[in-house]
């Protein structure tokens, strides 16, 4: 694998200004920024195919949302038992009983005890799914279909066939994301300090910079998911 690649391919594009920023509007509306994850999985496909410059178009937006809504929907459905550990955490508080003093504290810290252990099982249920996605996305972006989203054998195939690679990928990731939000964080925090266009170009800087990070993760996953020359991503339900 490449990953200086990954980090650097973005600035290969002329156009790559044009693109995060287009990437940048569609993000921040909802629902359509649906299309974003559609367009994490046209960079997939493209570095599978080796193209020279695999930073997408934002052309055929509707086949992007079609794609980033069906992804939205798996990863909704993936984060089910997280979403549901979470309910206890809201319905307690507004349990109420006749206690004792005694009684209360004894009430207040078996809360206190079960909020902490449900936060730990929440985290890391979603640190693992974070970790499974990115072979999810991949064996999506091969057969474009919902249910490619739940064929555990072939998504346990893509993550065990490169498993080293797959796990530097996913830290490398983890490690863009909080340097390049670190060092955004700075410049925005002198910006801001700028009367009206110092906040508005803060807040593009930070925005692009989301979209860019999502660049990076396509394409270090798609370098993961690429076959061998002639047998590269071909979608076949969409």
């Amino acid at each position: 694998m490449d990953f200086g690649k990954s980090i650097g391919y973005v600035f290969e594009d002329k156009k790559w200004t044009n693109k995060l920023l287009i990437g940048l509007l569609v993000s921040i509306v909802p629902i359509v920024n649906f299309a974003l994850l559609g367009w994490v999985i046209d960079i997939m496909r493209n570095v599978s195919k080796r193209e020279p410059l695999p930073l997408p178009e934002w052309g055929d937006f509707g086949d992007k949302f079609v794609k980033g809504a069906i992804l939205f929907v798996v990863g909704l459905i993936y984060s089910l038992p997280a979403l549901l550990l979470t309910c206890p955490l809201f319905i307690a508080p507004f349990t109420r009983g006749d206690f004792s003093r005694d009684g209360q504290q004894a009430v207040a810290s078996l809360f206190v005890g079960t909020a902490l252990a449900l936060s730990c099982a929440i985290g890391l249920y979603m640190l693992l799914l974070s970790f499974l996605m990115p072979a999810i996305y991949l064996n999506f972006a091969r057969k474009g279909t919902f249910g490619a989203g739940f064929e555990f054998s072939e998504i346990w195939r893509i993550m065990s066939k490169n498993l080293g690679d797959y796990i530097v990928a996913w830290l490398i990731i983890i490690v863009v994301g909080v340097g390049v939000t670190f060092v955004i964080g700075l410049v925005a925090g002198v910006l801001v300090f700028i009367p009206c266009c110092g906040w508005i170009l803060s807040w593009v800087l930070l925005g692009m910079a989301g979209v860019y990070i999502m660049a990076v993760f396509g394409h270090l996953f798609g370098q993961i998911g690429a076959e061998p020359p002639g047998q590269e991503m071909t979608p076949t339900g969409l």
